[in-house]
C-alpha cells in the first residue's frame, strides 16, 4: 500500500453481520477499491482471504440513458447480435466441413443470423408499443462498504491492517 493514512473507520457503530455474530467490522471504507486494497494487503501478508467479505451499505441503483431506441436501431443491434451468433455457428459447422465450401458456410450463417437478428430486434422492439423508446445502463453503488472478518481471524487482521498502514 501506498497511503499511510488508515482511511478505516472504526468508531463507527457496527451494522448487523450477516449471520449474526460469526464476523467482526474490520472497518468501514467510502470506496469499494479501497476496501479491494485492504483485502489485498491482507492477502500480501498470507492472511486467509477466504474469512474476509466486503459488505456493500446502503446501496442505490443509477440508470444513465445512452441513446434513443427506434425500430431501426433495435434491428440493427438485433442484425449485430445475430451476425455473431451466425459467425459462431458458421465457424463450428465449417470445422465439420469435409468440401471447401467452408468459406460458403461461414458467410451464409453470418447472413442468415444477421436476417432472423434483424427481424427479432425489430419485433421484439415493435411489441413494447413506445413503452422504453431509450436504452440505458444499471450500475448498483454502495454509500460505503465494510469489510468483515471471521471472529476467529479479526484480531490477526487487524493487527496485519495497522502494521501494513503504518509502513
Amino acid at each position: 500500500m501506498t497511503s499511510t493514512a488508515n482511511p478505516l473507520r472504526t468508531d463507527e457503530p457496527a451494522a448487523q453481520a450477516y449471520p449474526e455474530g460469526h464476523y467482526q467490522v474490520l472497518g468501514t471504507v467510502d470506496h469499494y477499491e479501497r476496501a479491494q486494497e485492504t483485502v489485498d494487503l491482507l492477502s500480501d501478508e498470507g492472511f486467509p482471504v477466504e474469512r474476509i467479505r466486503i459488505i456493500g451499505r446502503d446501496i442505490v441503483s443509477r440508470e444513465q440513458i445512452t441513446g434513443r431506441m427506434t425500430k431501426g436501431r433495435a434491428a440493427g443491434l438485433g442484425a449485430a447480435a445475430g451476425a455473431w451468433f451466425g459467425l459462431l455457428l458458421g465457424l463450428i459447422f465449417a470445422l465439420f466441413s469435409i468440401t471447401a465450401v467452408w468459406f460458403v458456410l461461414i458467410v451464409t450463417a453470418v447472413l442468415m443470423g444477421a436476417f432472423w437478428g434483424a427481424v427479432v430486434g425489430f419485433v421484439g422492439h415493435a411489441l413494447t408499443r413506445g413503452r422504453r423508446d431509450f436504452r440505458s445502463m444499471k450500475v448498483y453503488e454502495a454509500a460505503r462498504y465494510e469489510i468483515q472478518v471471521e471472529d476467529p481471524w479479526a484480531a490477526e487482521a487487524s493487527r496485519l491492517v495497522a502494521a501494513g498502514r503504518s509502513a
